[in-house]
Formats: C-alpha cells, structure tokens, sequence
C-alpha cells in the first residue's frame, strides 16, 4: 500500500487570486457607470418629469383673479364711479385633506344657507385637488369658516362686481356673471378690457395640505388688474332720462319705453336709458332674460313718421326739391294696388309747402318727395337715390359699432329685387317697410341736423390702468357731406316751425323761444306675425334737438305699444320730449340763441 502522504502524480490548480479581484473591480466599475448614467438621466435629462411627478401630491395650483377695471362716468364737471368691486369671499375645500366629508357638509351649509347633500358630493370629488363650495360669502360667514378649522377647508379673497346705483343704466353696463365673465352691454362688449388677466400661484404644501409660502419652489405670477373705463354719459341726464321714461311708460300703459340722448358734436352718449329695467346686482334673479338686452340698440322697429326728417332733408340735399316748393297733394296715391292715405288733419287735397310734409305729417306728401327723387314719379331712379341715402349717408341697415352687446342692424328693403317694390319703397319714405333702432334714428339725426357730419355713435370716452393714465378716444369720423350744410340749416328750420306748431298739442306749456327746439313725432304701425299690421296696436316715436344756434342735444324715444287715445306719437312719446328738453336746458348747460337771433 501506498502511504497516505505520498506525493500525488497529478498537477495542483493554480488559483490566480490578483486576477479574480481585478475582474471584480471591473464589474464594479460597470455597475458604478451604469448607476452614473442613470442617475445623470433621472437627475438632468429627466429631471422636470420627476420633479413634477415627486412634487404632485404636494403642489397646488391657484388662479390669482385679476381685479376688474372699474366704470366711472360724468357728473356734471365731476366724474363718478357707477361700477366697482366688492371684496367678498370663495369658500374652496381640497377633498383629499376632508377627512369628514357629512359631518364638514353639515357645517358648512349652516353657514353659507345651502345644501349640505350638494356640500357632501362636492368634498367626495376624485381627481382634483380645489372644488369650490360657494362665492360670495361675507366676513362674518368668513370668519366662522375659519373657526370651524376643517382641514381641507379655506376661503379666499375675491372681488365681485357692485352697482352703488342700482339699476341706474343696467342694459348698457350688463352684468358680470359668477365665473367672472362679462354678460350684455358693456361688461360683454368690454369684457376683454375690463376683465384683465389672471395669475397663477403654485404652493408647495405639507403633508397636511399647509402652504410653505417660503419655499423657494413656489411660483407667483403676479395677475394683470382690468382697464378703468371712463363712459361719456352724464348720470344726471341718465338719471333724469330713466325717471321721465319710467313714469311715461307707466303711465301710458305702455310695454316698454327706451330714450337715447346723444351729443349733436360728437355722437357721445349722454344717455341711453329703456324700462322696464333690472338691478344688475341681482340679476339671478331675473326670470325673462329679454329684459337683459339694451332695446336702444337691439331693437328694431318700423319708426313711422319720424323718417319723414330724413326723407326730407334727402329730397333737398338731392336736389330733388326746393325748401320753397309747393305741390298738388291728392290727399292719397294709388300704388300697386294698394292705397297712400293721410292723417285726418292733413286738410283735404291741395296745394302744400315741403315744410307742410313735417308740419302736418303727410305720407303723401313724403311720397311725393321720393318721386321727385325719381324725376317725377315712382320707379327704380328713385328708389335707388333714397337707398343710397337710407344706407351709405344715414348709415341704416347697418351696426353703428356701439359698444354694446347684441346689437341690431335693423333692415332696409333692396331697391331692385322683390315684389310691389314701389308701394314698398314709398312706405319707407314715412317709415313703414323698413326697420331701424332708437340709436340709429338718433345717430342719423345728429348728421342731418349738425351741418352733415355722422360721427360714430359711442359709450367709451376713455381707457386706462388707472385714473391718472387714461387714453382718450376721439371720436370718430364715419362720414362727411352726409347732407350739405345748407340743407341741414333748412331742416332744422322745418323741424322747429313743426315742433312750433305742435307743441302744445304734446302737453307743452312754454315754448322757450331762446332756445331752438325741433322735432317731429311717429306713430308707425305694429306688423302681424303672419303679415299685414294690427288696426288698434302702434309704437310711438319721437325724433328731435335742443340747442341754441345750433343742436347741442339729439333725442330719440320709443314707446311699445302704449294704450292710450289719440296718436302714439304724439300722446306718449313727444311728452317725453318736452320733459326731457326742459331739464336739459334747466340742468345741464344749454347754451341759449346768440343775441344776433
């Protein structure tokens, strides 16, 4: 046997330790780049992704509302705020910190008077981290949220819009609605302006929902406050022009009434009042949204005689007919079948002057100036010189650009294409067959009577961040020549011989002989739904001036329907007139005839 200790034959192993360990390192330092790569991917290429993602559950983003720009309008030499805001308070909740969602429900809704089931669904929402519970809570309502100390629970600062005079000129301010968007008049037309732009504020928080306001990863974009907006009514005359047409419309039995009062200078809106009316303050409350739009612009009427002011001054400015010439007046024209007739008062058939046409309202005789327009009798020459003047030089069947919502562009007929396009087109020469507002009847008037000049009808006198940085806006403008100036001058001397003349029969007691007065009433027919007119319904209409040697105030007056005896026109609308002229000229300034008149 071999001892157990002899040397084997076979070779032993060579284990090479040194060479193991440096392989070792280098599986090290693989791992250690590939960690070094990852990291520099996570930590530089990736690192606003992971950044968001690990900031998630503690970031909350808040809107910052910008302040909206307040209204301010004239008083006199003065100007005032009619439209301002309100600090009041939103009462939010972040659901994920309401640990009690019925029992904070219940709590809640005994503050703010609501309905804690509708509280209780809104504290269960997934998926968003702000719900708002109700606006417009109160300091007090307030300050008992924030003894309740409900984690999740806060309520922050918010401005709302306030009337301090109430309904005062409510269809052309609109309203400002709960998300803050601006609705009808001028918050909708303006929204853009007033509105401003809002903030952003994003706020790490802690793990119970708290702000770390010091965090150096919190982000404040600072909000962009609205515009001031400087208006060019005066709120005496817009006050005074709502109480007369109030009482008006009252008392007339009327649907509705609307008045617009513009400068003959400018087109400046110095008042633009309708009734009935609304607080826009409570406009939640309001149950016929009609009662929103500004029927000054957005209504559209047939305006009855009124036209014929128009009519004539395009009949002269044509050269159609002389301020001295008299005619034949048949008293009524067979046209196309149907039958031009006259106002009991017209005095039969004879020999009248143009000025007779405005003095007695003659539909023949507004006839009569549109066949002149034609060479002599009705056809398609004329038709077409009176559409030039209804459209390019009055501007009617068009949107003035008023800033306002919804406004109308009212209707005139085309001059070559439909049926009994004569008997139509005559219609029109005395305000029947075509539409238009109270705004654009004014805006017209102002051209006609202020030597030919239509100046863009507006509501916005000037823009700015603040009081002392205000831009302001000239106005503008749309046309010249619209009737030369002469024949301006001669219609404001037919228009003041009529009012002379009728004055009394309006219910006017003086005639004010230093001032110039003119005007001339409406009362238009009211069209069936399926055509024709109504025998026992019209609107009354009013169309006049106030001035000394020239018009200085241009007024417009709609009233809907009134149920009264007599001419609409001259029975509910040209009072308002008078009324109005009168505290023009007690109240605000207007200049009397030179001593020369």
């Amino acid at each position: 046997m071999r001892p157990n200790n002899r040397p084997s034959s076979q070779p032993t192993p060579n284990y090479q330790p040194l060479q193991r360990i440096q392989w070792w390192y280098v599986l090290l330092a693989v791992v250690a780049a590939v960690c070094l790569v990852r990291l520099f991917y996570l930590q530089v290429i990736r690192h606003d992704y992971y950044q968001k993602a690990a900031l998630r559950g503690q970031l909350k983003q808040y809107e910052i509302p910008a302040e909206r720009g307040i209204i301010v309008a004239h008083a006199g030499d003065n100007t005032v705020p009619i439209v301002l805001n309100e600090t009041l308070y939103t009462l939010f909740a972040d659901p994920v910190y309401v640990k009690d969602p019925a029992d904070s429900a219940r709590k809640l809704a005994a503050i703010t008077k609501s309905s804690p089931g509708d509280y209780e669904k809104l504290l269960k929402t997934t998926g968003t981290r702000y719900v708002i519970l109700a606006k417009k809570l109160n300091r007090d309502q307030k300050a008992r949220v924030d003894k309740l100390a409900i984690k999740g629970i806060g309520a922050r600062e918010a401005t709302f819009r306030t009337y301090p005079d109430g309904q005062m000129a409510a269809q052309l301010l609109g309203f400002v609605n709960d998300d803050g968007e601006g609705k009808y008049g001028l918050e909708e037309a303006l929204n853009d302006k007033l509105g401003g732009t809002p903030g952003q504020l994003k706020a790490i928080t802690d793990s119970q929902g708290v702000p770390l306001p010091a965090n150096k990863d919190n982000l404040v974009q600072s909000a962009v406050n609205g515009q001031r907006v400087l208006l060019t009514i005066d709120v005496g005359i817009q006050q005074q022009a709502e109480d007369i047409l109030a009482s008006a419309v009252e008392s007339t039995k009327s649907k509705s009434g609307s008045v617009v009062v513009l400068d003959a200078k400018s087109g400046a809106v110095r008042a633009m009042a309708n009734f009935p009316t609304y607080n826009p303050k409570d406009y939640a409350a309001v149950k016929d949204a009609d009662l929103f739009n500004n029927a000054s612009v957005s209504d559209p009427i047939e305006v009855g005689s009124i036209m014929k002011t128009l009519t004539t001054a395009a009949a002269l400015d044509a050269g159609a007919v002389d301020k001295n010439q008299t005619y034949f007046d048949p008293s009524f024209y067979k046209i196309d079948g149907a039958t031009v007739r006259n106002v009991e008062e017209d005095g039969g058939p004879g020999t009248k002057s143009v000025r007779d046409i405005l003095k007695l309202s003659l539909n023949t005789g507004a006839t009569w100036l549109l066949m002149q327009m034609g060479g002599g009798k009705l056809n398609e020459q004329g038709r077409m010189v009176w559409h030039e003047y209804l459209t390019n030089h009055y501007n009617l069947g068009k949107k003035t650009g008023i800033e306002q919502g919804f406004e109308a562009e009212g209707s005139v007929p085309d001059p070559k294409e439909g049926f009994g396009l004569n008997i139509q087109y005559a219609n029109t020469t005395f305000g029947q067959g075509l539409t238009a507002t109270t705004l654009q009847m004014a805006a017209a008037m102002v051209a006609a009577s202020n030597g030919g000049t239509y100046y863009k009808p507006h509501l916005v006198e000037a823009v700015g961040p603040d009081s002392g940085n205000m831009k302001k806006i000239k106005p503008v403008v749309v046309r010249q020549n619209v009737v030369k100036p002469d024949v301006s001058q001669t219609l404001r001397e037919m228009m003041e011989y009529t009012y002379a003349q009728n004055y009394r029969v309006y219910g006017g007691t003086s005639l004010r002989p230093e001032f110039a007065i003119g005007g001339k009433t409406g009362t238009a027919e009211i069209t069936k739904p399926g055509g024709g007119y109504y025998d026992d319904r019209y609107n009354g209409t009013y169309l006049g001036y106030v001035g000394g040697d020239t018009p200085e105030y241009v007024i417009a007056i709609k009233m809907t329907e009134p149920k009264i005896r007599g001419y609409a026109g001259a029975q509910a609308a040209a009072p308002v007139f008078i009324k109005l002229v009168n505290t023009l000229i007690d109240s605000h300034n207007v200049s009397p005839k030179s001593a020369s008149e």
